[in-house]
């Protein structure tokens, strides 16, 4: 099924725009999720962001008010173009970095110089999830000594290698992964609010 990120304040409207446009929805709470069922047969499943369980009424404004981001967490974004790391307080940013490191591109080049070219670009890409891993330890410390939840998101290999480093062995990766270009400041600000929406799977008939 396909998935949805619906900002918590946008959450009530999102809810009673699926009854409208399927002849009514009736909702129940399962599994620490939220359930919408229509009349037509669509239904979706809502999940609080953070994996947070929910165990309240079944209702869209109730399920909103959950959707409380913790104390501390935070974000990892990482590509070969770059990373960005934030550490948050609720959803108030404290502390962020963003990074550009220059990592060639493919070649079609042949042969020994295809090799070459091929060393110096993994050179690159180590040196940048070096760059990366350094800022992350120092940014995400506090959340590291929470155990806080970190939302992840750009390249899922360059994440990984990122994460490799052994001053980053404690972090707790949350859902959702965030499948982001290059990170930039604008970037980072887009992957804050997707990290706090509600995460929903809609099945429409």
């Amino acid at each position: 099924m396909p998935r949805v990120l619906v900002p918590a304040a946008r959450w009530e409207r999102w809810v009673a725009n699926f009854a409208t446009g399927h002849g009514g929805a009736e909702l129940a709470v399962a599994d620490g999720t939220l359930r919408g069922s229509a009349a037509d047969g669509s239904h979706f499943t809502a999940v609080l962001p953070f994996a947070t369980s929910y165990d309240g009424p079944a209702e869209a404004a109730a399920f909103a008010a959950a959707a409380v981001p913790p104390d501390t967490w935070g974000v990892l974004l990482v590509r070969k173009g770059g990373f960005a790391v934030a550490r948050l307080s609720g959803a108030d940013l404290v502390e962020h970095k963003v990074g550009q490191r220059h990592v060639q591109g493919r070649t079609k080049a042949g042969g020994q110089s295809q090799q070459r070219f091929a060393r110096r670009r993994d050179n690159q890409a180590r040196q940048a999830y070096e760059a990366a891993a350094d800022h992350a330890a120092r940014v995400l410390a506090a959340v590291l000594g929470t155990s806080g939840p970190v939302v992840t998101g750009g390249d899922h290999a360059a994440v990984a290698a990122v994460l490799t480093d052994a001053r980053l062995a404690s972090v707790v990766v949350c859902e959702p992964w965030l499948p982001v270009p290059d990170p930039r400041r604008a970037v980072l600000d887009a992957a804050v609010a997707d990290a706090q929406a509600v995460q929903v799977e809609v099945s429409n008939a």
